[in-house]
């Protein structure tokens, strides 16, 4: 007995956090940034079917669409000292960031690249990039477009004006617009939309429901066995140049009857040049012991969030916490069999988006998606 409480995310927070790295970058000051709501209409998920004994709170129609002010304008101050370039503005986000924490079926980053670079000067921030916000977009003589869930997801082979996305990524490139999309990765980031997410019931013990490893340099050790020191140099030279993009790992163990052990980390790239130069040399060739390196947890990093609260409350108190916390006055509701208003909650797992993968076989007294 479970209770699905489903809400929109709000990212100004994380808007502003962008805006002061962008400026900071520079060293620029600015009075203040320039916000400008268009309606974005989101998608209301799909409810349950009736046969499932769940019960639903909610004060419009299932039929009727959310609708959301969600689009900002960030623009520099005409005291601003420099502008950035796109590939400038591109580096902050990565630092924000990084988009190696998106999911792999995700499609993030740059999208959309005008063919001639200008300065940044005006940022344009939505959830979905849209028809209406494309509009606000031309009549800003936007730079940027940053939207949160991509307008390009699936690959296209044509661009025509039959498709609506495809005419955004048109007029895009007409307009010389650059897009780009975040998306899973703002999920992922620590302090990003996840743990913002589960921060509005409190605070709590806070765990990562999908962990994200971190993208080692290396990802195998070999360990072998050389005769002499004068060999030991040579081996070690030949391994360099095989993995030129990444710095040489090895250590040395003091020498034995057997001669001396060395072990050395390498680049997937660079493996199979390294076995070969080892083999060209018979004592390593005899005792060569190749280790498939794991990739390290990043804590605090990946999708979704498990939170044991501080102090349980009522789901009553649950759901007015996060219509607060989201700037909201409706949130759908779907009640467990037996549960009610008034049945505690202490456990809260949230994924931003449906959450079909991240939540299933996952235990807690509320869950959050949407």
């Amino acid at each position: 007995s479970r209770l699905m409480l489903t809400g929109y995310r709000n990212l100004s927070l994380t808007f502003s956090l962008i805006y002061r790295r962008v400026c900071t970058r520079k060293s620029l000051t600015s009075q203040a940034a320039l916000y400008s709501d268009s309606t974005v209409v989101s998608i209301p998920p799909s409810l349950p079917s009736p046969t499932r004994s769940h019960s639903f709170l909610t004060s419009q129609p299932t039929s009727v669409p959310l609708h959301l002010s969600s689009t900002h304008c960030l623009s520099h101050s005409a005291h601003c000292s420099a502008l950035m370039e796109l590939k400038e503005v591109l580096q902050v986000l990565e630092q924000l960031a990084p988009l190696s924490l998106a999911e792999s079926w995700d499609n993030v980053g740059l999208l959309v690249e005008p063919s001639k670079s200008r300065p940044i000067k005006t940022i344009l921030l939505t959830i979905d990039l849209t028809d209406a916000v494309m509009e606000e977009a031309e009549a800003m003589s936007c730079d940027l477009i940053i939207s949160y869930h991509p307008p390009l997801f699936r690959p296209i082979k044509r661009l025509v004006q039959k498709d609506w996305k495809q005419q955004l990524a048109i007029r895009a490139v007409e307009a010389r617009i650059a897009i780009f999309s975040p998306h899973t990765s703002w999920d992922s980031v620590k302090g990003g939309v996840n743990d913002w997410l589960v921060g509005g019931l409190g605070s709590g013990q806070v765990s990562v429901l999908s962990q994200v490893l971190g993208g080692a340099s290396h990802s195998h050790k070999l360990e072998f066995t050389v005769k002499s020191t004068e060999e030991l140099n040579a081996v070690v030279e030949e391994l360099k140049a095989c993995d030129r993009g990444t710095t040489l790992q090895h250590s040395v163990s003091r020498p034995d009857s057997s001669g001396i052990h060395v072990s050395v980390t390498c680049s997937d790239s660079a493996l199979t040049p390294s076995v070969q130069t080892l083999f060209r040399h018979n004592a390593p060739s005899l005792s060569l012991t190749i280790l498939k390196l794991e990739k390290p947890p990043l804590p605090g990093y990946g999708q979704g969030r498990l939170s044991v609260l501080d102090q349980p409350v009522t789901m009553a108190t649950a759901i007015q916490k996060m219509k607060s916390h989201l700037g909201l006055s409706h949130l759908r509701l779907a009640l467990g069999l037996g549960q009610t208003l008034e049945s505690s909650v202490s456990t809260v797992a949230v994924c931003a988006g449906s959450g079909a993968s991240v939540l299933n076989g996952v235990k807690a007294d509320l869950y959050i998606a949407g």
